[in-house]
C-alpha cells in the first residue's frame, strides 16, 4: 500500500521534528523520525490496525488514528489501494479544534 502525506500533515511532522532537535537533539530526533516511519510502514501493512476516530465520525471518509510515542497522534483514511495521512497532532493540543482545521 503507498503512502500520501497531505501537505498540512507533512507541515506538522516537521514543526514536531524541529522542535525535537532543538530542544533534545540529533539523537532524539532521529529516534523519533525512525518511529514515525515504523508507524506508516505498519498502517500500510495494516491499514485497519487504528482506532477509528470519533472525531471525524460525521464525515464521509473513515478516519482512523493511532497514537506515536505517545504525544503524537497520525490521522489517516484509505483510500483504494493508498493510505492518506490527513494530520500529525500534537496530543497535549485541543484534539476538537484539531480536527476542525483536518482535511
Amino acid at each position: 500500500m503507498k503512502i500520501h502525506w497531505h501537505k498540512q500533515a507533512a507541515a506538522q511532522l516537521h514543526q514536531v521534528e524541529e522542535y525535537v532537535l532543538r530542544d533534545f537533539g540529533e539523537r532524539i530526533r532521529q529516534e523519533f523520525m525512525d518511529e514515525v516511519e515504523q508507524a506508516t510502514h505498519a498502517l500500510a501493512d495494516m491499514p485497519t490496525m487504528g482506532k477509528i476516530d470519533p472525531l471525524f465520525a460525521h464525515r464521509k471518509q473513515c478516519y482512523r488514528s493511532i497514537i506515536v510515542r505517545r504525544l503524537n497522534k497520525i490521522v489517516y483514511y484509505v483510500k483504494g489501494d493508498a493510505l492518506y495521512i490527513a494530520a500529525f497532532w500534537d496530543t497535549r493540543r485541543e484534539p476538537k479544534a484539531q480536527a476542525r482545521q483536518t482535511k
